[in-house]
């Protein structure tokens, strides 16, 4: 009990520093809208642009399991995690009222783990493998990204720093899942994704 006392105080103390202590006024409108789902409409086009362009052939299996990867992310997070770990917001929690800045609505009580991060770096992963399986590019670019996106949840007060770290490992998870499916679907021999991962057998 000590030893997530301690965690949960460090946790704290680092969401303090993000939220409050190294706070600027004048990126407060720009982490706003990082982590509103219209900025990154121009993104999501490139991402569906890029794939008909370079990898039409493969289009189809991989709109659908962006989706899918998507709606797993998004549906487990918030509908089955969130609920079982039952951890508050740190804009409801009574010890840091005096530093919450109200930047915008705190939304559900429940905190982790955060389907922001869940979501994005989901995509992220499965993006990623999925991109080199066609293309062979490192876009690396992507995990920035889902960091971006989910040091904005902590910066406008919606998520402590474990959440995000909590959802962004989740989505990890069912991206790369996703990339191993695609992979299968899609390259009669196992390439990048297989090998990356640790072998169990």
């Amino acid at each position: 009990m000590e030893i997530i006392q301690w965690f949960e105080a460090i946790d704290k103390n680092i969401f303090t520093l993000i939220h409050s202590d190294g706070a600027l006024p004048v990126i407060d409108s720009v982490m706003k809208g990082l982590r509103n789902a219209f900025t990154w409409v121009p993104l999501y086009a490139f991402i569906l642009y890029w794939i008909l362009r370079h990898g039409k052939k493969y289009a189809w299996q991989f709109i659908l399991l962006s989706l899918v990867t998507f709606a797993i992310t998004d549906f487990v997070s918030a509908s089955i995690l969130k609920p079982a770990f039952s951890r508050i917001r740190p804009c409801y929690d009574p010890e840091l009222q005096d530093i919450i800045r109200e930047l915008v609505a705190c939304g559900g009580q429940n905190s982790f783990p955060s389907s922001h991060a869940s979501n994005h770096f989901g995509l992220a992963a499965f993006w990623f493998y999925s991109i080199y399986l066609i293309k062979g590019k490192n876009w690396h670019w992507l995990w920035i990204w889902a960091l971006i996106i989910g040091y904005a949840q902590v910066y406008v007060g919606k998520h402590y720093p474990i959440d995000i770290i909590g959802g962004g490992l989740f989505g990890y998870v069912v991206g790369t899942f996703s990339a191993i499916i695609f992979e299968r679907w899609l390259f009669p021999q196992p390439s990048f994704v297989s090998r990356s991962l640790p072998d169990f057998s």
